[in-house]
């Protein structure tokens, strides 16, 4: 790995993966220019450094101004805005774009394909840079992947889930988002890349919640197996006391979600925290 060298813009760094990234690279020293749309969202969250305001869907001209000095740029927004990005930044700044891998999905929807065109984009752009496409994140202040899951887990006696649980996942723990982002950042790219990250463990989805009731000190739930096509008639109707479950979700969950992670681990060196640690993390800092 070499060195970052100069500020980091940081695209987004209102949002989850944004003011995780910008407080850990705050934290190493590494300067650092948030760029976010709502000013007073991010003055109120405590992190101290002087942000730039610029709008990715509306506002070319501020984006283009926010970015003039930019060496090193991270999109830590949905990549549908990697073409307004790639048209305002300098021809020489070293971009780090997140994705997700719900592009590998058999039921794309409007996320997927929008992650799909600003990959595109990315890919022919000859730019110097990655696009890392991370697994279901978990671990983040105030995701609802495994809390929501956990607060479904406490009201229910037992969890209906397609085809019992059984299609595998691989979650990633959020630290190592931001690990990633930060060993992708340190890297010399030549042209454009693409870059899956996931989890160390490819977990039945029923094993998943079991692993995530036991982090949250909760009674793991028997597994009942129904119908996808049931849960997802199910899902459209909101149950008082429950968190909501979209159909599309539930369709999700009838697929295996599993990667290859060798490349990860050979271009950023990351070895992802096992889940139990991330789990136990995650529900330990709430």
């Amino acid at each position: 790995m070499g060195e970052i060298g100069g500020p980091v813009h940081v695209i987004g760094a209102t949002g989850r993966t944004g003011l995780a990234l910008c407080r850990s690279l705050a934290t190493r020293g590494h300067a650092v220019v948030p760029i976010v749309r709502n000013l007073p969202r991010w003055q109120v969250n405590g992190t101290g450094l002087r942000a730039r305001v610029a709008d990715l869907e509306h506002g070319q001209a501020a984006l283009r101004a926010a970015l003039a000095d930019a060496t090193s740029i991270v999109l830590t927004t949905h990549a549908r805005h990697l073409p307004a990005l790639l048209a305002a930044a300098p021809p020489r700044a070293r971009i780090v774009a997140l994705g997700s891998t719900r592009i590998f999905t058999r039921w794309p929807d409007s996320h997927a394909r929008g992650v799909q065109d600003g990959a595109r984009a990315f890919l022919h752009s000859g730019r110097h840079g990655v696009i890392v496409h991370p697994s279901m994140i978990y671990g983040a202040q105030g995701e609802d992947n495994v809390q929501r899951l956990a607060a479904l887990i406490r009201r229910l006696p037992v969890l209906p889930l397609p085809g019992g649980g059984q299609a595998r996942i691989q979650p990633i723990w959020q630290g190592d988002v931001t690990a990633a982002l930060i060993a992708a950042l340190e890297r010399e790219w030549d042209g454009p890349h693409s870059l899956v990250i996931a989890g160390r463990e490819q977990v039945a989805y029923r094993d998943f919640t079991r692993a995530v009731a036991i982090a949250a000190g909760i009674r793991p739930r028997p597994v009942v197996p129904v119908p996808g096509s049931v849960l997802m008639l199910l899902a459209r109707l909101p149950v008082p006391g429950l968190p909501r479950i979209r159909p599309a979700e539930v369709r999700r969950l009838m697929e295996d979600k599993i990667f290859d992670i060798a490349p990860m681990q050979a271009q950023l060196g990351l070895m992802p925290t096992p889940l139990a640690t991330g789990l136990a993390r995650t529900f330990t800092t709430r």
